[in-house]
C-alpha cells in the first residue's frame, strides 16, 4: 500500500470517526434516527471511500426503514455498529501501525465538558505561543534561552494538553542544560 493511498483515505477515516463521536449513545435498544441526512451522508462517504480505495465497503451502508406512520428511520445501534465496524476495518487495513481509534476510551461521544476542555487547551496554547513570541525578540541570538523558546514554539502544534506542554518544557530545558529555575525565569522576566 502506498503512502499516497493512505493519505487519500485518512481524511475519510477521520471523518467517520467524527460522525461516530457526534452521534449519541442509545438510551434504549430501539432508539432511532429519523433524519435522512445522517445516513445519506454516511452512505455518500462510503461511496467516496469505495472510489478512493477501489474496494467495496457497501456492506457498511445504512438502509432506512419506513415507519408505519410514514417516516423513515434507522436504528441508532445499527448506525453506531456499522460506522464503528468500518472505522475498525479501515484501521486494520490502512492504519494498523497507529493506535486504535477506540483504545483507552470507553465512550466515543464528545461531551460538552470535553469540548470545553479542548477549547481551554487551545486557548492556553495560543496564550503560551503569544508569550513566547513576545519573549523571543528580547533574547540574544544563539543563547540557550532563545533556543529553548524556539524549540518549544516549534513543538506547540503537536501539544494537546497542559501535561504534554509541561513535559515538553521540562524535556527541552533538560536537553539544553537549563534548570527549572532558569526555564521559569525566562517566562517570568
Amino acid at each position: 500500500m502506498t503512502e499516497n493511498l493512505r493519505g487519500k483515505i485518512r481524511p475519510i477515516y477521520k471523518e467517520l470517526q467524527g460522525y461516530l463521536s457526534q452521534i449519541p449513545l442509545p438510551e434504549k435498544p430501539n432508539d432511532v434516527i429519523t433524519t435522512p441526512a445522517v445516513w445519506e451522508q454516511l452512505n455518500s462517504t462510503i461511496d467516496e471511500l469505495n472510489a478512493c480505495s477501489e474496494k467495496n465497503y457497501d456492506k457498511f451502508k445504512i438502509s432506512a426503514v419506513y415507519h408505519n406512520e410514514g417516516y423513515q428511520h434507522i436504528s441508532l445501534v445499527d448506525y453506531r455498529q456499522k460506522i464503528g465496524g468500518l472505522i475498525s476495518r479501515l484501521h486494520a487495513e490502512y492504519f494498523s501501525d497507529e493506535s486504535e481509534p477506540f483504545s483507552g476510551s470507553p465512550n466515543t461521544v464528545i461531551t460538552q465538558s470535553q469540548q470545553q476542555s479542548q477549547s481551554v487547551n487551545v486557548q492556553m496554547l495560543l496564550e503560551f505561543q503569544s508569550l513566547i513570541d513576545k519573549k523571543l525578540p528580547e533574547l540574544k541570538e544563539d543563547s540557550k534561552e532563545k533556543t529553548f523558546l524556539q524549540k518549544i514554539k516549534d513543538s506547540l502544534p503537536n501539544i494537546r494538553n497542559a501535561i504534554e506542554l509541561i513535559k515538553l518544557v521540562l524535556s527541552i530545558a533538560n536537553d539544553l542544560g537549563l534548570t527549572i529555575e532558569q526555564a521559569t525565569k525566562i517566562f517570568l522576566s
